[in-house]
């Protein structure tokens, strides 16, 4: 049977690119996104284009039932999880005093929360089997403050603790636990920013650069990756 790789937000961006570099090497696949068509899409042509199995599950992981229900369809397929990659999230551009009201609730629930309950829900199972590797998409966020950056930064550089806590916590049981700190990645984020696309990293170098920490032997562990721009931070 494949190694099954689980991904949250995986229909677009560097999620899509992580699914897409997984599945290339030949395992199969779990994601979850709010757009049941994009996710059917996804489907089919990973399935048609690697020949590997791929389950997808509508949940907005903003909401709390809603990753109970992903975390409960997860368990259900039986199998163990070698890989989760906790990429849900999103971007409000803002500063905190004039930001819109409830851009840090939003983003909190986003980016924070998601990866904190999605865990508690996959990870008691690969603690048990002392085997899985987690990685959190963190980002340049989490550890610079800058401008425009607002609550979004507030919430990356949470995100970035509580993977720190999460590789103190699981270290002895055999689970690795990685941090990755993507700067400036051509996403949709940065729809309608008029810059060329040579002062953006690649998704595919994001996705490239997971599965190289996955593939080192057990006997190591990447704690935190940073990767920028070679042009540097926009």
């Amino acid at each position: 049977m494949n190694k099954l790789a689980v991904v949250t937000g995986g229909t677009k961006g560097i999620g899509r690119a992580i699914l897409e570099k997984f599945a290339r090497e030949g395992f199969d696949l779990a994601t979850c996104a709010r757009k049941e068509h994009e996710l059917k899409n996804l489907q089919k042509e990973l399935q048609e284009k690697y020949s590997v199995k791929v389950m997808v599950f509508q949940a907005d992981l903003a909401d709390k039932n809603q990753i109970k229900l992903f975390t409960g369809f997860i368990s259900s397929l039986g199998r163990p999880v070698d890989v989760l990659v906790n990429n849900a999230g999103y971007f409000i551009p803002g500063q905190v005093l004039d930001e819109p009201e409830g851009s840090l609730e939003s983003m909190v629930n986003s980016n924070v929360y998601s990866a904190y309950y999605v865990t508690r829900g996959i990870a008691p199972a690969m603690k048990k089997l002392h085997t899985g590797h987690i990685f959190n998409i963190c980002s340049i966020a989490s550890i610079k403050a800058y401008p425009n950056g607002g609550s979004y930064a507030i919430s990356k550089f949470a995100l970035l603790g509580f993977s720190k806590v999460l590789r103190e916590e699981l270290k002895e049981f055999g689970v690795r636990v990685t941090s990755i700190l993507p700067g400036a990645t051509k996403t949709a984020s940065w729809d309608g920013v008029d810059l060329p696309d040579d002062r953006f990293m690649k998704v595919e170098d994001v996705a490239d650069t997971v599965f190289a920490v996955f593939a080192l032997s057990k006997n190591s562990v990447v704690e935190e990756i940073l990767i920028r721009p070679q042009l540097g931070d926009i």
